[in-house]
């Protein structure tokens, strides 16, 4: 189990299942190159991860794990045979089951209709700069936002909260921070130059966790998630105006 999935907490599972979960939503790991898939094992090919595999064959990210003996921060190799539970469901109709639970369905699980009002919690932007890559509903699109900026600059808590996770082991986003905002929602904050907080740390509103940096990535930028019930939600919909203080 990773260090990052705070062991002995309530919430250790559902964190270490989000973290499963981002590891899909970066950009920067789309692959042209599925794995091979006959029946019930899947062979691992460049750029797969249990999310995706988890589509392809119908088996759950929980049951994943389960049936290999993966821990967090569920890390799979090129060629590594995994086993399936045989299922021979397309990712569409994976996507109607039933049987998944909260903490492991995809971006999809909460429909954009059923995402929070704005103005229910209190967001400001992580960092300041010009968003080059806006968030996406597309399959494989980008389930966050990627900032320009210096390497170097503050980035800050876009809330209250606590760090659940800091660390570079998630391939893809460098240097990355997590952290938990009541019951309902992650921030996380990816391809930092140094990361200033510790897991466990209570932290406020706007106090600086990391620097801007470039680790995971080809250029300087802070990629920026918020995740309401493990689903990615639009960060733009709900941060104030770029430059703006929040007005909550």
């Amino acid at each position: 189990m990773s260090a990052g999935c705070l062991s002995g907490k309530p919430f250790r599972m559902a964190i270490c299942l989000a973290i499963a979960l981002l590891i899909a939503g970066c950009s920067g790991n789309k692959s042209s190159d599925p794995g091979s898939y006959s029946g019930t094992v899947y062979t691992v090919k460049r750029g797969d991860t249990l999310y995706r595999i988890s589509r392809m064959t119908g088996t759950s990210v929980k049951e994943l794990a389960r049936l290999n003996n993966i821990s967090a921060p569920y890390t799979i190799e090129v060629g590594q045979r995994l086993k399936v539970n045989g299922s021979t469901k397309t990712a569409s109709s994976s996507r109607k089951s039933s049987g998944k639970t909260a903490a492991v369905t995809p971006s999809s699980a909460v429909p954009q209709s059923s995402w929070p009002p704005v103005g229910q919690r209190c967001w400001r932007w992580p960092t300041s700069g010009k968003v080059i890559l806006p968030y996406s509903t597309a399959d494989g699109g980008n389930k966050g936002i990627d900032i320009a900026g210096s390497r170097g600059q503050p980035v800050v808590a876009s809330g209250a909260g606590t760090v659940v996770y800091v660390g570079n082991q998630l391939r893809g986003y460098g240097n990355l921070v997590m952290i938990k905002h009541g019951e309902d929602y992650i921030t996380a904050y990816a391809h930092n130059e140094t990361l200033l907080v510790n897991n466990g740390q209570k932290v406020k509103a706007g106090e600086k966790i990391a620097t801007m940096g470039s680790s995971g990535a080809d250029g300087v930028q802070l990629h920026f998630q918020i995740r309401y019930r493990a689903t990615a939600i639009d960060p733009q919909r709900y941060l104030p105006p770029p430059g703006k203080a929040p007005s909550c």
